[in-house]
């Protein structure tokens, strides 16, 4: 996305549309391509015994992300 693109939001149709041709979108993907973009290298994260315990019991977050004992 840039500044300036519009932004489509229909609330009771639970979607968001970004109003680009698929021209435009190939456009820009190819523009990102060129500069040769790649992800970021995986690194070493340290986690909590607490959080890897909430991520073992927690929800989804269309859910509430709240933990359910039940799993």
């Amino acid at each position: 996305m840039r500044d300036g693109d519009v932004i489509e939001i229909d609330i009771p149709g639970r979607t968001i549309h970004l109003a680009l041709s698929e021209a435009e979108l190939a456009t820009r993907r190819a523009e990102q391509e060129k500069l040769g973009w790649t992800p970021a290298k995986p690194r070493k994260r340290n986690v909590s015994t607490a959080l890897k315990a909430y991520a073992a019991f927690a929800t989804s977050a269309a859910r509430g992300a709240v933990r359910d004992l039940d799993q």
